[in-house]
């Protein structure tokens, strides 16, 4: 489905699970950075802020519901911003932990990843040699043995779990199979269109980001899923803003942020989520569209509402 009448969501991933606190200086860690940059990210042109936490002390990835409360309720008195929350957190955590803040604060959004995959992060050891806290290096390197779980079973269970919460969910499709897993969901019924698919590109254990791979995932999900859904992207590091515009020209979605990459341009590290919204925003006005407000985003996907929040 091509954006609304040439309207373009921009979701920011505020901080996230995949890069260590230590790899930029610039990684919003406490909930209240953590609100602050959602909120600066929104004032730059994002409809949806897509949020993980971390624990204030080293930066580890944590699905404490009451964290995403603190962040979450800031964010929602200072912005109409849609408010999406990570069903992902991160590969070592259970799936019942993952999915405690969205089943507890039923946000607008929660993102869903469709399938078990390879997530390897082992290759930054090459990049980065100073770490701030214990933990990070062994999580890098334990990630070439590390499988990021996510089962049908587990699928199924956040989908039902939720069913009675009224949230949507980005469905986040890190290869081809995954298109193919959310089709299953849908006759399955615990999906339902419009759908918000998130292809993601360039993660080592998914689909790469040649510009043939992002064309092969759009065609594939046209077959799929016809005009029932809404498509976005993501590229992973350096790869980040050429497939936003990509995306777009392809009459898709993007999303940015520093979960995604911590960089503004080619050996610039961006200083903020802010700088890449507004980066995006610019390319994709200089391509003829506009950027959708967090109403239009709540139109294009049907979603609940800011009020119909448990936070």
């Amino acid at each position: 489905m091509a954006a609304a009448q040439g309207k373009v969501i921009i979701t920011c991933a505020v901080t996230g699970s995949i890069h260590t606190p230590t790899m930029s200086p610039y990684l919003p860690i406490t909930p209240d950075e953590i609100a602050d940059a959602a909120i600066a990210a929104a004032e730059a042109g994002a409809s949806i802020v897509h949020l993980h936490a971390r624990d204030s002390k080293d930066g580890r990835p944590t699905q404490d519901p009451e964290l995403f409360r603190k962040f979450a309720t800031k964010i929602k008195a200072a912005s109409d911003v849609v408010i999406n929350f990570t069903t992902g957190g991160a590969p070592t955590m259970s799936i019942e932990e993952r999915l405690q803040p969205t089943l507890k604060l039923k946000p607008e959004v929660a993102s869903l990843n469709m399938g078990s995959m390879n997530f390897g992060l082992y290759e930054m050891l090459g990049r980065y040699k100073e770490f701030k806290h214990d933990w990070e290096k062994p999580y890098l390197a334990g990630s070439d043995d590390r499988i990021f779980k996510n089962t049908f079973k587990d699928i199924a269970y956040i989908l039902e779990s939720c069913a009675e919460n009224d949230t949507r969910f980005e469905i986040e499709c890190y290869d081809i199979g995954h298109l193919y897993v959310a089709a299953h969901f849908v006759d399955r019924r615990l999906l339902k269109p419009p759908l918000f698919i998130q292809s993601v590109f360039g993660i080592r254990g998914g689909i790469g980001p040649h510009p043939e791979d992002v064309m092969h995932m759009k065609r594939t999900a046209d077959r799929l899923f016809g005009e029932a859904y809404h498509w976005s992207v993501l590229g992973a590091g350096r790869n980040q803003m050429f497939i936003a515009a990509m995306s777009a020209v392809m009459g898709g979605n993007v999303r940015v942020g520093l979960e995604d990459s911590l960089w503004l341009g080619r050996g610039q590290l961006a200083k903020s989520n802010a700088e890449q919204v507004a980066k995006a925003r610019r390319i994709l006005e200089e391509l003829g569209l506009s950027v959708a407000t967090p109403n239009d985003a709540r139109d294009m996907l049907k979603l609940k509402g800011g009020r119909n929040v448990a936070f």
